[in-house]
Protein backbone atom coordinates (compact mmCIF):
# COMPACT_ATOMS: atom_id res chain seq x y z
CA UNK A 1 0.00 0.00 0.00
CA UNK A 2 1.62 3.52 -1.28
CA UNK A 3 1.53 5.96 1.66
CA UNK A 4 -0.04 9.18 0.81
CA UNK A 5 2.09 12.59 0.60
CA UNK A 6 2.21 14.78 4.09
CA UNK A 7 -0.93 17.25 3.30
CA UNK A 8 0.26 20.37 2.05
CA UNK A 9 0.30 23.82 5.01
CA UNK A 10 -2.07 26.19 4.61
CA UNK A 11 -0.95 29.15 3.01
CA UNK A 12 -0.33 32.12 5.03
CA UNK A 13 -2.72 34.88 4.89
CA UNK A 14 -1.54 38.82 5.07
CA UNK A 15 -2.97 41.04 7.92
CA UNK A 16 -6.08 42.02 6.84
CA UNK A 17 -6.64 45.07 5.12
CA UNK A 18 -3.41 44.50 3.34
CA UNK A 19 -2.80 43.41 -0.10
CA UNK A 20 0.15 39.83 0.22
CA UNK A 21 3.62 41.14 -1.22
CA UNK A 22 4.31 38.29 -4.34
CA UNK A 23 7.80 38.56 -6.21
CA UNK A 24 7.70 39.92 -9.88
CA UNK A 25 6.49 37.36 -12.84
CA UNK A 26 9.40 36.47 -14.66
CA UNK A 27 9.62 36.35 -18.70
CA UNK A 28 7.15 34.15 -20.22
CA UNK A 29 4.55 34.62 -16.46
CA UNK A 30 1.90 36.57 -16.66
CA UNK A 31 1.98 40.59 -17.33
CA UNK A 32 1.83 43.03 -14.58
CA UNK A 33 -0.84 45.04 -13.63
CA UNK A 34 -1.65 48.52 -15.58
CA UNK A 35 -0.04 51.82 -14.02
CA UNK A 36 -2.88 53.01 -12.00
CA UNK A 37 -2.69 56.46 -13.34
CA UNK A 38 -6.65 57.37 -12.95
CA UNK A 39 -5.88 57.22 -9.25
CA UNK A 40 -3.44 60.61 -9.64
CA UNK A 41 -5.38 63.15 -8.59
CA UNK A 42 -5.96 65.81 -11.85
CA UNK A 43 -5.47 68.96 -9.87
CA UNK A 44 -2.23 67.98 -7.77
CA UNK A 45 1.23 68.84 -9.00
CA UNK A 46 2.62 65.44 -9.31
CA UNK A 47 6.39 64.79 -8.51
CA UNK A 48 9.01 61.64 -8.42
CA UNK A 49 12.09 61.44 -8.06
CA UNK A 50 14.81 61.62 -5.31
CA UNK A 51 16.21 65.87 -5.42
CA UNK A 52 12.43 66.99 -6.88
CA UNK A 53 10.65 65.96 -3.81
CA UNK A 54 13.47 66.35 -1.78
CA UNK A 55 13.51 70.62 -2.73
CA UNK A 56 9.60 70.64 -3.03
CA UNK A 57 9.26 69.05 0.59
CA UNK A 58 12.21 72.44 1.26
CA UNK A 59 9.58 74.86 -0.22
CA UNK A 60 7.42 76.52 2.40
CA UNK A 61 5.16 77.29 -0.04
CA UNK A 62 4.60 74.11 -1.23
CA UNK A 63 1.70 72.70 0.39
CA UNK A 64 2.15 68.79 0.40
CA UNK A 65 -1.08 66.24 0.03
CA UNK A 66 0.92 63.17 0.17
CA UNK A 67 3.77 61.94 0.65
CA UNK A 68 5.47 58.04 -0.33
CA UNK A 69 8.86 56.42 -0.15
CA UNK A 70 10.06 52.91 -0.03
CA UNK A 71 12.42 51.59 2.16
CA UNK A 72 15.59 52.02 0.37
CA UNK A 73 14.32 56.11 -0.48
CA UNK A 74 14.09 55.96 3.24
CA UNK A 75 17.77 54.69 3.89
CA UNK A 76 19.00 57.04 1.18
CA UNK A 77 17.49 60.10 2.49
CA UNK A 78 18.85 59.14 6.39
CA UNK A 79 22.22 59.19 4.33
CA UNK A 80 22.27 62.37 2.27
CA UNK A 81 19.74 64.29 4.48
CA UNK A 82 19.60 63.08 8.07
CA UNK A 83 18.89 67.11 8.75
CA UNK A 84 15.36 66.31 7.53
CA UNK A 85 14.92 62.85 7.62
CA UNK A 86 13.17 62.28 10.68
CA UNK A 87 10.26 64.78 9.82
CA UNK A 88 9.89 63.50 6.13
CA UNK A 89 9.78 60.17 7.83
CA UNK A 90 6.89 61.10 10.15
CA UNK A 91 5.03 62.94 7.65
CA UNK A 92 5.67 60.14 4.66
CA UNK A 93 3.71 56.27 3.89
CA UNK A 94 6.04 53.68 3.53
CA UNK A 95 5.12 51.43 0.24
CA UNK A 96 6.58 48.92 -1.73
CA UNK A 97 8.23 50.10 -4.95
CA UNK A 98 5.53 49.08 -7.64
CA UNK A 99 2.87 50.92 -5.60
CA UNK A 100 4.66 54.08 -7.05
CA UNK A 101 4.96 52.62 -10.39
CA UNK A 102 1.54 52.26 -10.78
CA UNK A 103 0.64 56.01 -9.87
CA UNK A 104 3.78 57.26 -12.93
CA UNK A 105 4.04 57.03 -16.22
CA UNK A 106 5.56 53.70 -17.84
CA UNK A 107 9.50 53.33 -17.54
CA UNK A 108 9.47 56.77 -15.20
CA UNK A 109 12.51 56.58 -12.79
CA UNK A 110 10.70 57.35 -9.47
CA UNK A 111 13.70 56.51 -7.61
CA UNK A 112 11.31 55.53 -4.48
CA UNK A 113 9.99 58.73 -3.86
CA UNK A 114 6.62 60.12 -4.84
CA UNK A 115 4.59 63.61 -3.85
CA UNK A 116 1.72 65.04 -4.40
CA UNK A 117 1.52 68.43 -3.47
CA UNK A 118 -1.11 71.70 -4.86
CA UNK A 119 0.91 73.72 -7.49
CA UNK A 120 2.78 76.47 -6.84
CA UNK A 121 1.29 79.89 -7.46
CA UNK A 122 2.83 81.61 -10.67
CA UNK A 123 3.96 85.01 -10.41
CA UNK A 124 2.32 88.22 -12.67
CA UNK A 125 4.73 90.48 -14.76
CA UNK A 126 4.02 93.07 -11.95
CA UNK A 127 6.09 91.13 -9.35
CA UNK A 128 8.94 91.37 -11.40
CA UNK A 129 11.69 94.16 -10.06
CA UNK A 130 14.15 96.02 -12.13
CA UNK A 131 16.71 93.90 -12.16
CA UNK A 132 14.92 90.63 -13.19
CA UNK A 133 16.59 88.15 -15.38
CA UNK A 134 13.68 86.22 -16.92
CA UNK A 135 13.46 83.35 -19.65
CA UNK A 136 10.39 83.30 -21.94
CA UNK A 137 9.74 80.09 -23.91
CA UNK A 138 7.90 80.60 -27.53
CA UNK A 139 5.97 77.51 -27.17
CA UNK A 140 8.62 74.60 -26.53
CA UNK A 141 6.17 72.02 -25.64
CA UNK A 142 8.31 69.39 -24.91
CA UNK A 143 8.81 69.18 -20.96
CA UNK A 144 12.00 67.56 -21.19
CA UNK A 145 13.79 70.64 -22.51
CA UNK A 146 11.51 72.65 -20.55
CA UNK A 147 12.69 70.97 -17.21
CA UNK A 148 16.27 70.87 -18.42
CA UNK A 149 15.63 74.51 -19.09
CA UNK A 150 14.07 75.36 -15.66
CA UNK A 151 16.95 73.42 -14.11
CA UNK A 152 19.64 75.95 -15.94
CA UNK A 153 18.04 78.53 -15.01
CA UNK A 154 17.68 77.50 -11.20
CA UNK A 155 21.72 77.33 -11.76
CA UNK A 156 22.08 80.43 -13.28
CA UNK A 157 19.73 82.40 -10.56
CA UNK A 158 16.86 83.27 -12.94
CA UNK A 159 13.78 85.13 -11.49
CA UNK A 160 10.93 83.92 -13.73
CA UNK A 161 10.29 81.49 -16.50
CA UNK A 162 7.86 82.95 -18.69
CA UNK A 163 5.61 80.54 -20.61
CA UNK A 164 2.26 80.41 -22.18
CA UNK A 165 -1.46 78.82 -20.96
CA UNK A 166 -1.28 77.19 -23.92
CA UNK A 167 1.40 75.03 -26.18
CA UNK A 168 3.59 74.65 -22.85
CA UNK A 169 3.76 71.51 -20.68
CA UNK A 170 2.61 71.46 -17.46
CA UNK A 171 5.01 71.96 -14.03
CA UNK A 172 4.53 68.49 -13.21
CA UNK A 173 5.50 64.24 -13.82
CA UNK A 174 8.38 64.28 -16.06
CA UNK A 175 8.96 68.21 -16.69
CA UNK A 176 9.49 67.99 -12.66
CA UNK A 177 11.97 65.52 -13.11
CA UNK A 178 13.88 66.81 -15.67
CA UNK A 179 13.96 70.14 -13.95
CA UNK A 180 15.53 67.84 -10.49
CA UNK A 181 14.27 70.74 -8.07
CA UNK A 182 14.60 73.56 -10.22
CA UNK A 183 10.95 74.43 -10.35
CA UNK A 184 11.08 75.34 -6.52
CA UNK A 185 13.61 77.90 -7.34
CA UNK A 186 12.48 79.48 -10.49
CA UNK A 187 8.60 80.43 -10.34
CA UNK A 188 6.76 80.69 -13.50
CA UNK A 189 4.75 82.89 -15.16
CA UNK A 190 2.05 82.39 -17.24
CA UNK A 191 0.51 84.66 -19.99
CA UNK A 192 -2.25 83.99 -22.60
CA UNK A 193 -0.31 85.80 -25.27
CA UNK A 194 3.53 86.09 -25.00
CA UNK A 195 4.05 88.51 -27.64
CA UNK A 196 1.89 90.85 -25.47
CA UNK A 197 3.67 89.67 -22.59
CA UNK A 198 6.83 91.01 -24.13
CA UNK A 199 5.61 94.41 -25.58
CA UNK A 200 4.60 94.80 -21.59
CA UNK A 201 7.64 94.29 -20.40
CA UNK A 202 9.57 96.63 -23.40
CA UNK A 203 7.84 99.37 -21.81
CA UNK A 204 8.96 98.80 -18.82
CA UNK A 205 12.95 98.63 -19.48
CA UNK A 206 13.17 95.65 -20.34
CA UNK A 207 15.70 94.19 -23.08
CA UNK A 208 14.36 91.93 -25.10
CA UNK A 209 16.80 89.25 -26.67
CA UNK A 210 15.35 86.67 -29.04
CA UNK A 211 18.22 84.18 -29.80
CA UNK A 212 18.59 82.21 -33.04
CA UNK A 213 21.28 80.99 -34.96
CA UNK A 214 20.88 83.11 -37.59
CA UNK A 215 20.48 86.40 -35.25
CA UNK A 216 22.16 89.76 -36.74
CA UNK A 217 24.04 90.23 -33.13
CA UNK A 218 26.82 88.10 -31.24
CA UNK A 219 25.24 87.16 -28.23
CA UNK A 220 27.83 87.59 -26.20
CA UNK A 221 28.81 91.40 -27.43
CA UNK A 222 25.38 92.51 -25.30
CA UNK A 223 26.54 92.23 -22.04
CA UNK A 224 24.73 91.41 -18.58
CA UNK A 225 22.63 94.42 -18.13
CA UNK A 226 19.31 93.99 -16.11
CA UNK A 227 16.04 93.76 -16.20
CA UNK A 228 16.51 91.30 -19.68
CA UNK A 229 14.08 88.84 -21.17
CA UNK A 230 15.59 86.13 -23.37
CA UNK A 231 13.64 84.73 -25.55
CA UNK A 232 13.82 80.92 -26.56
CA UNK A 233 12.15 79.46 -29.38
CA UNK A 234 10.84 75.62 -30.01
CA UNK A 235 13.38 73.37 -32.12
CA UNK A 236 13.25 73.13 -35.54
CA UNK A 237 10.84 75.94 -36.27
CA UNK A 238 12.40 78.67 -33.85
CA UNK A 239 11.10 82.10 -33.01
CA UNK A 240 7.19 82.74 -34.50
CA UNK A 241 7.09 85.99 -36.58
CA UNK A 242 5.37 88.55 -34.03
CA UNK A 243 7.67 87.07 -31.50
CA UNK A 244 10.22 88.00 -33.15
CA UNK A 245 9.47 91.52 -33.98
CA UNK A 246 9.07 92.18 -30.53
CA UNK A 247 12.24 91.32 -29.73
CA UNK A 248 14.74 94.77 -29.42
CA UNK A 249 17.30 92.55 -31.11
CA UNK A 250 17.68 88.78 -32.31
CA UNK A 251 21.13 86.99 -31.20
CA UNK A 252 23.25 84.01 -32.23
CA UNK A 253 25.51 81.78 -30.44
CA UNK A 254 28.31 81.61 -32.86
CA UNK A 255 29.29 77.77 -33.08
CA UNK A 256 33.51 76.84 -34.32
CA UNK A 257 32.10 73.34 -35.38
CA UNK A 258 29.60 72.04 -38.63
CA UNK A 259 26.90 71.98 -36.69
CA UNK A 260 25.67 75.57 -35.83
CA UNK A 261 22.16 75.04 -34.24
CA UNK A 262 21.91 73.66 -30.27
CA UNK A 263 18.69 71.45 -28.33
CA UNK A 264 17.18 74.67 -27.52
CA UNK A 265 18.47 73.43 -23.42
CA UNK A 266 21.82 73.18 -24.34
CA UNK A 267 21.27 76.63 -25.91
CA UNK A 268 19.85 78.36 -22.48
CA UNK A 269 22.70 77.49 -20.70
CA UNK A 270 25.26 78.58 -23.02
CA UNK A 271 23.25 82.57 -23.68
CA UNK A 272 23.29 82.68 -19.25
CA UNK A 273 26.34 81.82 -19.13
CA UNK A 274 27.51 84.55 -22.49
CA UNK A 275 25.11 87.40 -20.79
CA UNK A 276 26.20 86.52 -16.74
CA UNK A 277 29.56 87.43 -18.30
CA UNK A 278 31.64 90.93 -18.94
CA UNK A 279 31.74 91.87 -22.73
CA UNK A 280 34.91 91.10 -24.54
CA UNK A 281 36.64 92.93 -27.23
CA UNK A 282 37.76 91.49 -30.25
CA UNK A 283 41.25 90.40 -30.37
CA UNK A 284 43.41 93.06 -32.53
CA UNK A 285 40.57 95.64 -31.14
CA UNK A 286 41.70 99.52 -29.49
Amino acid sequence: MTAKPPPKPPRARAPHGRKSWHPPSRAGGPRPPRRDLAARPDDAALLYGFHPVIEALGNPKRRIRRLLLTENALGRLKEERPDIAQEVESRAELVRPDEISRLVEPDAVHQGVYLEADPLEPLTLADLGPDALVLALDQITDPHNVGAITRTAAAFGVDALLVTARHSPNATGVLAKAASGGLEHVPQLVVRNLSDALEELGRRGFRRIGLDSEGDARLQDLGASRPTVIVLGAEGRGLRQRTRSVCDVVARLDMPGAIKSLNVSNAAAIALYALSAPVTEPAGSL
